[in-house]
Parts: C-alpha cells; structure tokens; sequence
C-alpha cells in the first residue's frame, strides 16, 4: 500500500504548475493561470479537459453539478486556486469532486501566495456516487 497514487502523473502536474508560476508568479486571476496550465500541460503530451461538468445524486436523484476546473488524462482531478493559502474547504472540496467522479486522485493548486502551493487529495473510497449506491 505504499505507492503513490498516480505518481508520474503528479509529477508532471506538479512540474506543469511549477512553470506557469515561476513565469507569471502570483497575482493573476484563476482563469489566467487555468489557461497556462492547460497551454503547458498540452505541450508535456497531455490530454486537459477544462471546466468539466460532474453531475451529483443523492438517494438516487440528480441534485446539480460541479464545474471542474481541469481533469487531467481523465485521472486526476486539478482544483486551481488563486488565493493567500489552501484552505481546508479547499481539500473538502476536492474530496467531494472525487467522490462525484470516482477517480483516486485531486490535486489542488493554488497560485495566489507569494510561492507555489499544492495539496495532494486521495479518495481511498474510489467510489462513485451513483443511483444505485446506499448510504452507511
């Protein structure tokens, strides 16, 4: 159980985000740095899916959607920020992303502080809420 979950894929991203910040640094909206990320996720060979839409059911009713911001290689789920710190209602958020995607892994980024920040999310549940599925 000790590998990390979508490895080289973070590392690109990670390295993706690392880019788009040291050229533009801080102080730009979200869809500034959402656009570099996808121009430069581009050209490292992969595949962006921008502003996502994820319908969410509860009891087996479609209550509404998330917008997300980037799913990478339909893998992992970017959440950009543009803010003085990531907040823990940011990680909540991107668990609940996760949790209406199915997919393992969301890394939130945050371009707004005076140096690059990002947090790795890991849905251990893996499990999309659908329908079908029952509550604990």
């Amino acid at each position: 159980m000790g590998d990390i979950v979508e490895k080289d894929l973070s590392y690109s991203i990670v390295k993706a985000a690392y880019e788009v910040f040291n050229e533009l640094g801080p102080g730009f909206a979200e869809d500034i740095y959402e656009e570099a990320m996808i121009f430069v996720l581009k050209k490292y060979g992969h595949v962006p899916e921008q502003q996502k839409r994820v319908d969410v059911y509860f009891q087996g009713e479609n209550m509404g959607f998330h917008k997300l911001d980037l799913v990478v290689n339909e893998r992992v789920v970017l959440e950009l920020k543009a803010v003085s710190e990531i907040a823990a209602v940011h990680k909540q958020q991107a668990l609940a992303y996760l949790k209406a995607t199915g997919l393992q892994l969301a890394i939130v980024i945050n371009f707004g502080a005076g140096r690059l920040q990002f947090a790795r999310i890991v849905n251990t549940r893996q499990k999309k809420i659908t329908s079908n599925q029952s509550s604990f």
